[in-house]
């Protein structure tokens, strides 16, 4: 990919991994099912910022799973690093993750989902949230630099936002669809 280029895009499918994570091997479709997904980026494991960003997103859990919301975190680090800073997390904020990290060593991912840095320091990533639909479609990717935290309540309503959306065009269409056929019963 030349520099510059943008390796996915709103609107677009989003890309399919196979990657092992804290919970496991997983392949990212198939683990989504037909769910809504938040995929985001942790530049490294234990840094302050990255530790309050997975404790915010664990406690939205009861919010993320009423919008039918899997989280899943990225970070580059290995699976026994993100294995001793969740225990980390566990101990210092009183709460499990939730979710799965993604052990991204190989960037692999990363480079999927357009979050090396231009510059390719090969010891982070950018920070990057993709709000991904059930039908695999990317709807939002915001863009943090790495010293700054996502937030995650602007995150989790911009997710019910898509989703209303969503639900009023399919009323509308459906509305359109009844009015249509009451329109043409009427004329024969």
């Amino acid at each position: 990919m030349e520099t510059g280029d943008v390796a996915v895009r709103i609107g677009e499918i989003a890309p399919d991994f196979e990657q092992d994570t804290t919970n496991g091997s997983i392949r990212f479709h198939e683990w989504m099912s037909r769910s809504w997904c938040i995929l985001f980026s942790q530049p490294m494991d234990f840094t302050s910022t990255s530790t309050m960003e997975l404790s915010a997103a664990a406690r939205l859990r009861p919010q993320w799973v009423r919008c039918g919301v899997k989280v899943v975190a990225l970070s580059v680090d290995s699976p026994d690093g993100h294995a001793r800073w969740e225990k980390a997390i566990a101990e210092t904020e009183g709460l499990a993750l939730n979710f799965p990290v993604i052990a991204d060593t190989d960037r692999s991912v990363s480079a999927l989902y357009d979050m090396v840095p231009l510059d390719n320091d090969p010891s982070e990533i950018v920070r990057r949230v993709h709000v991904i639909d059930p039908d695999k479609r990317i709807r939002l990717m915001r863009t943090y630099p790495p010293a700054t935290a996502y937030n995650f309540e602007a995150i989790l309503r911009a997710v019910e936002g898509l989703q209303l959306a969503d639900a009023r065009l399919v009323d509308a269409k459906a509305s359109d669809i009844h009015v249509g056929v009451g329109v043409s019963t009427m004329l024969h």
